[in-house]
């Protein structure tokens, strides 16, 4: 079975085949994790995405990487924006949503790695010890199957997010 690991830092310099852009579903790279990733890979990624869109909340697609030390970068939209412009948040099923297709996404690119960040949980608000219970079951479901990969790692940012993840991992013993 394929290891989870926890990383404490920053997503667009982590060494993993993909890794995965907390998006919306318009796709378009702002803030946050996105604009991490748009500025150290390049607007060349926000480009190629915005042009495969706009997705349905909770679906996720992939594009190159630009200059990120990852081969693709996989947009998973656990937010979104109505067609008024308001914020359609995260919610537990839309997180779920996005991790596990995120996971197929990478598994039809026949990819060994995956790096997550904790979805939902900046612009989105959505509680972060939610989250970390969402995300790590859905990824323990989806590795418990027929699976090409082999780490799965989730990069945090900050102290108070890989504690809380720590924290979720242990109780999974």
């Amino acid at each position: 079975m394929a290891e989870i690991k926890l990383l404490k830092g920053d997503i667009t310099k982590v060494e993993a085949d993909a890794i995965v852009n907390a998006a919306n579903n318009h796709l378009w790279m702002g803030g946050g994790v996105a604009g991490a990733i748009k500025r150290a890979g390049g607007k060349e990624i926000e480009e190629e995405a915005v042009a495969k869109g706009p997705i349905q909340v909770g679906e996720a697609i992939a594009t190159g990487a630009g200059r990120l030390k990852a081969r693709y970068v996989i947009h998973a939209a656990a937010m979104g924006y109505d067609e008024r412009g308001r914020m359609i948040p995260p919610t537990a099923q839309t997180i779920r949503d996005a991790t596990k297709n995120s996971l197929l996404r990478a598994e039809e690119l026949g990819l060994k790695s995956i790096a997550f960040p904790a979805l939902g949980t900046g612009v989105g608000g959505f509680p972060l010890r939610e989250a970390a219970r969402i995300m790590l079951q859905t990824v323990r479901e989806h590795l418990a199957g027929e699976s090409g990969l082999e780490e799965v790692i989730f990069v945090l940012y900050g102290d108070e997010a890989y504690k809380t993840f720590e924290e979720e991992m242990a109780r999974w013993g």
